[in-house]
């Protein structure tokens, strides 16, 4: 994590890599994607090219999420291994709005496209005739099908995903239970979707019995709308006790409206956030808990990883290790999945801890 010194990056890494949420059933019994199995293949001996156009193209641009992952991460990194770093996207997340930019990307040459996908589908033509040109696609955060791209940087396994948000909303809504609700992006939202599916088989588990999902609504990453939507769902839902957004800019609006209405502390929040979006929420109360992974290290392993297929020290099959800069060696899962770790509860304990 972007600690605020050295020491608190130290222990924020030291965390992170023993915290795995007890409530992780189904991910801590997977087999870890992230780093090298005994036997591996060990394709990824050698160093990255030079010179390297590496592009990343985010659901949107003006986005904390995608400035922290792509500018303080993706940057980072292939100026370590002294390429050339852009970042190009659309302003508003739409099934269809990042066609044009894979287009201009293979037309310019590009070697890598980092994408975070706003639809698995929309975009996959457009990135096929880009790796026919000859770019190597890798996809973060958001996948498209498997076929459209050579490597997926998953944040976090679903399954641990979910099982870390209704876990907290949980908690914060107490023993007694009640309604809850989901706050979503976009409809078409890939990696958004298998959470929330994920999110129904934890909740279908015993010990969530008295929790009760009502709605599930879409803010489309938009910040005005997802404010109104949070708005809608109370007024839709007067027995609400709880929201879920999985989503950065859907948690911070939520948070926003709930922090200045007569549901502050009535109503509880929880979702995927980033330290400073959230922080004066946890404080004043609004928010008890939520979680993320590292956005910037997400962005920087997406680019060492572009940086090692277009170099050829790996081509996306399973078993491949390569080295991820101060990351260290990750392993190739199946369907060419890389697993970034666990995602990370932050609280008014520890959010000072972190700095983006």
């Amino acid at each position: 994590m972007a600690a605020r010194t050295r020491g608190g990056r130290a222990v924020a890494l030291a965390v992170l890599t023993a915290f795995s949420l007890a409530v992780t059933g189904c991910a801590s019994q997977e087999e870890p994607a992230g780093r090298p199995a005994p036997g591996a293949s060990s394709a990824g001996a050698g160093t990255i090219k030079e010179g390297l156009k590496v592009a990343f193209l985010p659901k949107q641009v003006n986005n904390p999420y995608f400035d922290a992952s792509d500018n303080k991460g993706g940057k980072v990194a292939v100026e370590e291994f002294k390429g050339v770093y852009s970042q190009t996207g659309p302003s508003e997340a739409s099934p269809s709005a990042q066609v044009s930019y894979i287009n201009t990307l293979s037309q310019q040459g590009t070697d890598v496209i980092v994408v975070s996908a706003n639809d698995k589908d929309a975009i996959c033509g457009a990135l096929q005739e880009a790796r026919t040109a000859g770019a190597k696609v890798v996809t973060y955060d958001s996948d498209t099908n498997p076929s459209c791209r050579d490597v997926f940087i998953n944040q976090a396994s679903a399954e641990g995903i979910a099982a870390s948000q209704i876990k907290l909303i949980g908690e914060a809504v107490g023993e007694e239970g009640g309604e809850i609700a989901i706050l979503s992006a976009t409809a078409n939202a890939t990696n958004q979707n298998a959470w929330i599916e994920m999110m129904k088989t934890e909740l279908a588990k015993p010990e969530y019995a008295k929790l009760k999902l009502v709605d599930t609504v879409y803010g489309d990453d938009d910040d005005q709308k997802s404010f109104q939507e949070t708005q809608g769902l109370l007024a839709k839902h007067p027995n609400l006790k709880g929201i879920i957004s999985p989503t950065t800019v859907g948690v911070a609006a939520a948070a926003r409206y709930l922090s200045g209405s007569e549901y502050k502390g009535k109503v509880q929040l929880t979702g995927l956030g980033t330290p400073n979006q959230m922080r004066a929420y946890v404080k004043d109360g609004t928010v008890t808990s939520f979680a993320l992974w590292n956005p910037s290290d997400l962005g920087y392993l997406a680019a060492y990883t572009g940086g090692a297929l277009a170099s050829g020290l790996i081509t996306g099959k399973e078993g491949e290790t390569f080295k991820a800069g101060k990351l260290g060696d990750y392993t190739v899962a199946k369907d060419g999945t890389v697993l970034l770790g666990d995602p990370f509860v932050f609280t008014k304990d520890n959010i000072d801890d972190f700095d983006f």
